[in-house]
């Protein structure tokens, strides 16, 4: 165990990506679910400090692999989920290739989070960024266009965040999260929040995750749910350890868009797309509740905060990874990605629909679900903060996530006859699906078997789960969706895709950069012209030099002109008969190091 205290899990997982692009599909689906599952075991065990330094480059101590309560958590469900996912993938038929680039990203996902210093950390981030383009592109055809917007809007958030992180390394001195609490304020701190704000998707910030993640094979897009937006609390966490009150705002206004967005939508992973925004809000809000400054001040109302934003981190996964496994399943069987062309899919296929149902309960935090337990406790650490417009925020995004959950299944499994043969989930899909569903009825069920793996330990905080204000505030919830839901039906029913921020600036920057290349174009053949120009004046005056020193003669005051300058032309057709150019030996040094001295300013 000694050894494997020191061995960081993305080494093992990024190992066990390279045997299942060469081995056998069969042995290498093996491989990947074995290195997963044993790196969710190894979270577990390796104690708490267990970690890797090395020296960079002679100057920084770079901390590779650190375990701290925190990034256990995340290296125990990143590692439990990716044994999943590498399970359904084999099932939904991912060739051996798409499953090792999955690999590749969990494993750089789990570098992100084991990172103890953010040198490593943005190391990871932006490999991360790299393989979940490649998963995107693999598929190819529309997913191949997305992938280029996903890879642009990536990389310039990387680089928001690079630029934060060594201005608070000129400003601190290390890279390590111990030397100071979080980003330097002031402008690093802004550079990072934005560019981390890509990663969970702030308002604005969020058009790439409904138009990347319905694009590639089911089993990337189970992938793709999980692990980005994840790593992105997780570092706004590092970022912001003492919290800050925009940030919470910014969390409520993501649970609120994307819960309503989603309602919109008729395309089924677009709809679950833009709930990843949504409840990452919630976790986004739960990290900006997490200093014992912001609101109203008590002894327990941050760890609150911090505990309920990383237990949703733990719940999310779980339900959401449930709900992209349940829709894959519809789309793997019937070929259809819309609501508009099916239906009445719960006669067909039950295990499906059932494993749908625990899930949509769960995010929708109905009292008995997973969810319920870590949503109440960042609804609860709002309230007890007395930030009522948040608390009023964090509840209409609830309202909104029952009403579009309600939509899905509603129109997918309940109304309507789908005419077509089709069979319901097979072996491999039921086994990855329904040990999903099973973890979060138990995580609703008994949930101090959330706190008990929770970084804030249970005894910091004060918070009863089935309280009876609380359940009555999930049942209430869900009533007013199926009320909205009574009242929309029709409408939504006839509501495909509604634009979103990006129809805007994906024509601005297409418009935009077909200008600049036309003004670079003609500013470049403009330059090349007058540069022809110049290049045919040099030449001729290379073979016309008496008459160029003539002209030029002719053009200065009479005074200054010199004599041949006034010569009669006219007899001999109007070319100078005699030109004396003389000059001495200073003059002629102090021309040619004029013309040297003008030569290496224009080289240069």
């Amino acid at each position: 165990m000694m050894v494997l205290d020191t061995v960081p899990p993305v080494v093992i997982v990024l190992a066990a990506a390279l045997l299942a692009a060469v081995l056998p599909r069969r042995i290498g689906h093996a491989v990947g679910v074995l290195a997963t599952g044993g790196v969710a075991a190894l979270s577990w065990v390796v104690p708490e400090g267990a970690h890797l330094q090395v020296t960079l480059f002679g100057a920084f101590d770079a901390i590779l692999y650190n375990v701290d309560p925190f990034s256990r958590l995340m290296g125990l469900i990143f590692g439990l989920i990716g044994a999943v996912a590498v399970l359904y993938s084999y099932a939904s038929g991912a060739d051996s290739r798409q499953t090792a680039i999955a690999l590749s990203y969990v494993g750089t996902g789990l570098g992100t989070v084991y990172a103890g210093d953010w040198l490593t950390l943005i190391f990871f981030w932006e490999l991360m960024a790299v393989t979940s383009t490649l998963l995107v592109w693999y598929y190819g055809g529309a997913a191949v266009r997305a992938g280029f917007r996903y890879a642009v809007l990536h990389g310039i958030g990387g680089s928001l965040l690079l630029a934060g992180i060594v201005w608070h390394y000129v400003e601190v001195g290390s890279v390590a999260f111990t030397a100071s609490a979080g980003l330097t304020g002031g402008v690093p701190a802004a550079l990072a929040a934005v560019g981390i704000g890509v990663n969970v998707g702030f308002v604005g910030l969020h058009a790439w995750l409904p138009d990347t993640y319905p694009r590639p094979h089911i089993a990337a897009s189970v992938f793709l749910c999980v692990y980005t937006t994840k790593t992105g609390v997780y570092g706004m966490f590092r970022a912001f350890p003492d919290g800050h009150l925009w940030i919470a705002y910014m969390g409520g206004a993501m649970a609120v868009f994307g819960a309503f967005a989603a309602l919109l939508q008729s395309d089924m992973r677009r709809l679950l797309s833009y709930h990843i925004q949504s409840q990452v809000g919630y976790m986004v809000a739960g990290v900006g509740l997490g200093g014992a400054a912001i609101g109203h001040s008590g002894k327990y109302y941050h760890e609150l905060a911090t505990a309920g934003a990383f237990g949703h981190v733990f719940n999310h996964i779980l339900y959401k990874a449930l709900l992209f496994m349940a829709v894959g399943v519809i789309i793997y069987r019937t070929g259809k990605e819309s609501l508009d062309d099916i239906g009445g899919l719960g006669r067909k296929m039950p295990l499906t629909a059932g494993t749908f149902g625990i899930a949509a309960l769960s995010i929708a935090g109905f009292p008995g679900f997973n969810g319920f337990v870590s949503k109440g406790m960042i609804i609860g650490a709002a309230e007890k903060k007395e930030l009522e417009a948040l608390w009023y925020l964090l509840l209409i995004g609830g309202v909104g996530t029952f009403l579009s959950f309600i939509k899905l299944g509603y129109f997918a499994f309940i109304e309507g006859e789908y005419t077509g043969d089709i069979k319901d989930a097979n072996v491999g899909q039921s086994v990855a699906m329904v040990s999903v569903a099973g973890l979060c009825v138990a995580f609703g069920l008994v949930p101090d078997l959330l706190f008990e793996i929770l970084p804030v330990p249970a005894e910091a905080y004060e918070y009863h789960t089935f309280t009876v204000p609380h359940i009555a505030e999930g049942v209430g919830l869900g009533l007013a969706g199926l009320v909205g839901f009574a009242i929309l039906r029709g409408p939504l029913h006839h509501v495909g895709r509604v634009p979103d921020i990006d129809a805007v600036y994906n024509r601005v920057f297409f418009y935009g950069g077909r200008g600049l290349i036309v003004a670079t174009t003609e500013l470049f053949a403009a330059v090349d012209r007058v540069a022809v120009q110049f290049v045919r004046l040099c030449y001729w005056a290379g073979s016309n030099p008496v008459t160029v020193v003539f002209r030029v003669g002719r053009r200065l005051p009479r005074t200054l002109q010199p004599d041949f300058v006034r010569e009669d032309l006219s007899a001999d057709g109007g070319a100078v008969s005699r030109l004396y150019i003389r000059a001495g030996v200073g003059t002629s040094i102090a021309i040619l190091v004029a013309v040297l001295t003008l030569v290496l300013l224009v080289a240069l």
